[in-house]
């Protein structure tokens, strides 16, 4: 895994949205509707994550000669992606036993 690192929200929001090919007002409008409206990114947040997503290869430009640039997210992407869940998962795990007092450690 190239990164291991926790995602920001942000981030792993535009990754999902890029599971469709879609612009950046497009992924504005998809992370603001997943969140119900919690998640609300700027078009400085979108084009500047975009621009690192591109170089790390987690997601590529479509059609690049359009007036509005799409991205799709990539294989590479999709891994991390299914990584950052499969730790999520054992972060609320681990919350549950401690918080409801199911901790057999």
């Amino acid at each position: 895994m190239e990164d291991k690192a926790p995602l920001t929200e942000g981030v792993y929001y535009i990754l999902l949205s890029l599971y469709e090919p879609r612009h950046g007002y497009g992924i504005m409008q998809f992370v603001s509707e997943l969140s119900n409206g919690r998640v609300e990114l700027g078009a400085g947040t979108i084009y500047g994550a975009i621009k690192t997503l591109v170089k790390r290869q987690w997601i590529v430009p479509l059609d690049e000669d359009r007036r509005k640039k799409e991205y799709v997210i990539t294989d590479a992407g999709k891994l991390i992606v299914e990584y950052k869940i499969k730790r999520l998962r054992e972060l609320h795990h681990n919350g549950l036993q401690i918080t409801k007092g199911e901790n057999q450690l």
